[in-house]
């Protein structure tokens, strides 16, 4: 394995890409020709320890997985998840579930560039989310809690931009640190909470969710922070429906140059071309409520994902501890 980077050697966005061939915009090569971490390369050991010391102070325990219900229906045309309880005097139970229908992290196999394939051109079945899990996830946490910094419609397809991502963290007086995991609240899992059941089963034909604003700015701003991961409370991390923002001149000229496609679509850019992990429709509410009271945004992330070989996507079974 070639030497990790430095913190002071990680390239800016507009420096990228350090291999030679590599795609314009992506960090192939930066960890190694066959690396399947991305940027959870950025969560050491000594990024975890130091979060560990800091900034559990108090001992509370925020988990981030919804219930395994939620949302329901599923959207995205997901199946909805089964529960079978089995056995007399004694149990056991079967779960049939899409790992993507509930809380979840996006692996690298979910999503690849139109034109360049997975990240780092490791082979599609290489990308398993078991290395994740084999590893494990710790370090430092940030929550943006753009949703009630602007007081946002979360019914709406609100596109957060990077001007609003810096407002919340100046209001909040949060600094990122290189390999944070950024959780982005919107406010979309309040306000599905208190929706009734006519408004959540047209969800999934007319669905519509604040989420961040694709395009180069917004790309260039998450790589050059240097998160390790970004998770959020909505159901796509972009903004819903995706390229919602673009005109129908945009759109198709899109179709015809895809190496615009990240302009509607930030997956086909994060996932394939920065390895940047994703997290989508993690319950962020408990945690918010209780940084905006103590006003520490901060705290040490955990996460263990299923050790299932060449799964494309897992529950994140994440925690933060304050």
């Amino acid at each position: 394995m070639p030497d990790q980077p430095s913190d002071h050697d990680l390239p800016s966005y507009d420096d990228l890409p350090v291999k030679e061939g590599a795609p314009a915009g992506s960090s192939w090569g930066l960890w190694g020709d066959d690396d399947r971490f991305g940027c959870l390369n950025l969560l050491t050991p000594e990024r975890a320890a130091r979060a560990a010391q800091t900034l559990v102070t108090k001992g509370a325990v925020f988990p981030l997985n919804l219930e395994y219900e939620l949302p329901d229906p599923p959207l995205f045309g997901r199946q909805a998840p089964q529960h079978d309880v089995l056995g007399e005097g004694g149990h056991d139970d079967v779960l049939h579930f899409n790992t993507q229908s509930s809380s979840q992290w996006d692996g690298f196999r979910h999503v690849q560039h139109p034109l360049h394939g997975h990240y780092n051109g490791v082979a599609d079945g290489d990308h398993g989310i078991d290395h994740w899990a084999a590893r494990g996830l710790a370090g430092r946490a940030v929550l943006v809690d753009v949703g009630r910094h602007l007081s946002i419609d979360p019914s709406s397809s609100y596109g957060i931009t990077v001007a609003d991502l810096d407002a919340t963290l100046a209001a909040q007086g949060t600094e990122l640190e290189v390999g944070d995991v950024l959780l982005l609240r919107t406010g979309w899992t309040t306000w599905y909470r208190a929706a009734d059941d006519a408004t959540r089963a047209a969800l999934p034909g007319n669905q519509k969710a604040p989420g961040l604003r694709p395009g180069t700015e917004m790309l260039r701003w998450l790589w050059d922070h240097h998160v390790a991961a970004v998770a959020s409370d909505n159901p796509a991390v972009e903004a819903v429906p995706l390229g919602g923002h673009l005109s129908k001149e945009e759109r198709f000229e899109i179709r015809t140059n895809l190496d615009r496609m990240p302009d509607a679509f930030m997956h086909t850019a994060l996932l394939p071309l920065l390895g940047i992990p994703l997290g989508e429709l993690w319950d962020l509410d408990a945690l918010a409520d209780d940084c905006a009271a103590d006003g520490r945004y901060a705290g040490l992330f955990t996460s263990a994902p299923l050790r299932v070989r060449a799964g494309v996507a897992s529950p994140p079974n994440a925690l933060v501890l304050k």
